[in-house]
């Protein structure tokens, strides 16, 4: 006996791809929380590919305006053939789902970013270059046409900008005033 599954309501998901996020808040596992305790504690920074890498630092704010905007742009119920919003459209034509990237769509050096928290914390940092960490990647980047199509909206906060946010909270949550 052969089943119909037609009568089978379509749930419509957006699934949310994150680039490089940082700022208050964040995981104490993660390189800017690291670097700046150790900074700020005179001790080394460990800087993988000695340096030579590029990520797309996404801001925590700019990533919550992004997933805020993208709750009224879900993928619709109907399914059909003709399923691109543009052509960077990621929509199924089989269900209604989609992934979308959420970045500064911007790809920065890791020493900018680190001259940038030197800048903030008004510490140098003592740097010890390290090799490629394996299963690590010189570069991310986000494309993020996708979300700008659907809501309009592109994320711009500067790592200059992000990182001394971050400062400002790090120096007032843990009382760390150097």
């Amino acid at each position: 006996m052969a089943h119909s599954y037609s009568h089978i309501y379509r749930l419509p998901i957006t699934m949310f791809r994150f680039f490089t996020v940082y700022g208050p808040w964040g995981r104490p596992d993660m390189a800017l929380f690291k670097f700046t305790k150790a900074m700020l504690e005179n001790r080394e920074i460990d800087v993988y590919n000695k340096g030579q890498m590029r990520r797309d630092f996404t801001y925590i704010d700019d990533l919550v305006t992004g997933i805020e905007l993208l709750i009224s742009a879900n993928p619709n119920y109907v399914v059909d053939t003709d399923h691109l919003v543009s052509r960077n459209d990621s929509k199924s034509p089989v269900a209604p789902f989609r992934v979308v990237n959420i970045g500064n769509s911007s790809s920065e050096k890791l020493m900018d970013y680190i001259k940038a928290l030197e800048k903030a914390l008004g510490v140098k940092a003592k740097k010890n270059y390290m090799p490629m960490q394996p299963g690590d990647v010189v570069a991310t980047w986000a494309d993020t046409q996708l979300l700008e199509t659907l809501t309009g909206y592109r994320p711009a906060t500067d790592i200059h900008t992000g990182v001394k946010r971050f400062v400002d909270w790090y120096r007032d949550f843990y009382k760390f005033n150097v």
